[in-house]
């Protein structure tokens, strides 16, 4: 999969500095990944979750959200944005 864009996860890591493994871990998997669909995904990342258009994935645990639009067909991965948990279930981002 290609992943759009790696500046922007650095960004991330950046801000939110305990997570600069994770994502890079995250980066890592994505890259060397042939994801068909979502039950694909959740092979490698069994609680991603899809909340239509995106695939969320839990990052450091439980601790952030990284929110993504995934295209397969051109096997894409778009970066939306990483949020807290908490920040993540006040549902802001679906708008």
């Amino acid at each position: 999969m290609r992943v759009i864009s790696k500046k922007r996860l650095l960004q991330m890591a950046s801000v939110y500095a305990d997570a600069a493994e994770p994502l890079r871990a995250w980066n890592a998997n994505a890259l060397d990944a042939t994801w068909r669909s979502i039950v694909d995904v959740r092979l490698t990342y069994p609680h991603a979750d899809f909340v239509d258009p995106y695939t969320v994935f839990n990052i450091k645990g439980n601790t952030y959200r990284l929110i993504v639009k995934i295209d397969y067909r051109i096997a894409c991965i778009f970066i939306k944005q990483m949020l807290t948990h908490a920040e993540y279930d006040k549902g802001d981002w679906k708008k």
